[in-house]
């Protein structure tokens, strides 16, 4: 994924949440006056790999074995501390830094990579946290045009941009535990930004030709949303 071609669907996002492109480059540019370049081979070889992208639902405590049985383990937000407390390792980390920045940072010091999101809504975070990242570990993201050591590999939420993250490096397989698009203990805020996350994700499923579990019942309504979006989007190539 690239910009070029993530751009319709971030205008998109930006136009259904009311949120400022300004905000999300303030917060970008703070990033890359601290991030140093990561070199996306210290993930490690994920070619053809079965990498499990965990979320951060209530649901991940029944499926742990899920991850426990993947090659890979991506950890979105606190999915990292739940694993973790059952003994499974994490490979990475992706994190907008509102929950628990200090568990990020203690990854990358033991070596462990981080993708730390910079956005509009976080900039005091960037501030505060990137500067105690190790910076050897540490992959700062935008889901704005990407600058200097800044990179934007696609997604919105934690959870989907580990999932394009992954896509990115080749991964094989994608599974998926912990997630529920539809939990009801969050706020409507976090439920909207659910929704835009099972539409990216649906967008990677039909980019590379996988049929995610986690999707299935959905798919119909998804691409009733998807594709004005991206039919736009081909109308500009």
């Amino acid at each position: 994924m690239n910009f070029e071609t993530f751009e319709p669907v971030y205008e998109a996002i930006l136009a259904d949440f009311g949120f400022e492109r300004a905000a999300d480059e303030r917060a970008r540019d703070a990033a890359a006056a601290i991030a140093t370049p990561f070199a996306l081979d210290r993930l490690g070889d994920w070619r053809g790999e079965t990498v499990a992208i965990a979320g951060a639902a209530p649901r991940l405590s029944d499926e742990v074995d899920i991850a426990r049985d993947a090659d890979v383990v991506v950890a979105a937000s606190t999915a990292a501390d739940a694993l973790r407390d059952r003994g499974v390792a994490v490979d990475c980390m992706v994190t907008d830094l509102d929950k628990n920045p200090d568990t990020a940072a203690a990854l990358t010091r033991e070596g462990v990579p981080v993708a730390a999101h910079a956005h509009g809504d976080n900039l005091p975070a960037v501030r505060e946290w990137l500067p105690r990242f190790a910076d050897g570990a540490t992959l700062a993201t935008t889901q704005a045009a990407p600058v200097g050591p800044v990179r934007n590999l696609g997604g919105f939420t934690d959870g989907d941009r580990a999932a394009f993250l992954a896509d990115h490096v080749g991964a094989g397989r994608l599974v998926f535990p912990g997630w529920n698009f539809e939990d009801p203990d969050v706020g409507p805020m976090k439920a909207r930004k659910l929704d835009w996350a099972a539409r990216l994700l649906r967008w990677l499923e039909r980019r590379r030709d996988e049929r995610f579990g986690i999707l299935d019942g959905r798919r119909e309504g998804l691409d009733a949303a998807l594709d004005p979006i991206l039919r736009g989007r081909d109308s500009m190539v």
